[in-house]
């Protein structure tokens, strides 16, 4: 494959992957893989950001082309970002190989 991929990691509050992979999708994202998590924040962390740290949470991993990489953030932090119920952070990764993937039609 000659594109250039980004693994988009979101991590929310368990109950919202649903809306991360449709906030990606409506930008071009096929689909991702869901990993339920625990958080274990400290309550200094809750009281300096002025949030309520849920402990049940999901991982989304999303492998994107790195042209639409942008678009895709932007969409979940719309959706579910950290002023949210979903208390969605995200971070990408670079991708340095891909196989098993078919292009899109």
């Amino acid at each position: 494959m000659d594109k250039e991929f980004e693994v988009i990691f979101v991590i929310v509050n368990a109950g919202f992957a649903d809306d991360v992979m449709s906030a990606a999708r409506e930008c071009g994202a096929r689909g991702g893989t869901v990993i339920n998590a625990r958080g274990t924040a400290r309550e200094e962390a809750e009281k300096a950001y002025g949030i309520v740290i849920e402990p049940e949470k999901e991982i989304v991993l999303i492998l994107v082309a790195k042209d639409i990489k942008e678009p895709i953030l932007h969409a979940i932090y719309k959706k579910v970002g950290l002023n949210s119920p979903g208390q969605g952070i995200a971070f990408c990764l670079p991708v340095d190989d891909v196989i098993g993937l078919t292009p899109a039609k």
